[in-house]
């Protein structure tokens, strides 16, 4: 197809000091003159949605929610074609805030794909274990590759303050197996193309 394919980074945790940002920030920088693509790093800090208490199902609202600011999540969600969410682990499972910001929403995520980076206790895979069931549940395409930063890269930002994201998480491309990052965007465009040109028959 011909036109730009959407990605959406989503950081997914709110929280004061958060890891999360440099990850996020890291990937935009490189993905973000890759061919064909219009990324966009979307903070959930900029969506301060209260917890969801509608009376019936986002599936049922028609993408008319009673609130300004998830009418505003609404609408950037369903601009994306595609999705990488970037989400710490807590407690062996995922942020409430990411929770929240996916349950106010339902057909604007279905039938697109969705990566993931993750970090914290076991790399954050525990967390992302749990957020392939939900975005299943929402009728996306997970995809299967994901990036994993262990806790010697929370550290190692910890102790040298200075250090730039490139040098912090050059290793995720450089010197540790594959190169992780082309293989996450590989997989993602390769769905996201198949799934838009059948979103728009």
């Amino acid at each position: 197809m011909s036109e730009k394919i959407k990605i959406k980074i989503i950081l997914g945790s709110i929280r004061e000091g958060r890891f999360g940002e440099r990850p996020a920030r890291w990937l935009y920088e490189q993905i973000k003159d890759w061919k064909d693509v219009e990324v966009e790093l979307v903070d959930l800090k900029d969506y301060p949605m209260p917890l969801f208490d509608a009376p019936i199902t986002p599936s049922m609202m028609n993408m008319k929610y009673p609130n300004a600011v998830v009418q505003k999540w609404s609408a950037k969600v369903n601009d994306g074609d595609a999705f990488i969410i970037v989400a710490p682990e807590y407690n062996h499972g995922y942020s409430g805030s990411l929770k929240n910001a996916i349950d106010w929403l339902s057909p604007e995520w279905g039938r697109k794909p969705v990566g993931f980076v993750s970090y914290g206790s076991a790399s954050g895979s525990r967390a992302i274990e749990q957020l392939r069931e939900v975005v299943i549940e929402l009728n996306m395409v997970p995809i299967k590759k994901a990036i994993h930063i262990g806790w010697e890269f929370i550290m190692k930002a910890g102790s040298e303050k200075n250090i730039s994201n490139d040098e912090l998480f050059g290793p995720l491309r450089k010197s540790m197996g594959p190169d992780r990052v082309a293989g996450l965007m590989e997989d993602l465009l390769w769905m996201a193309n198949a799934l838009k040109n059948a979103r728009t028959k």
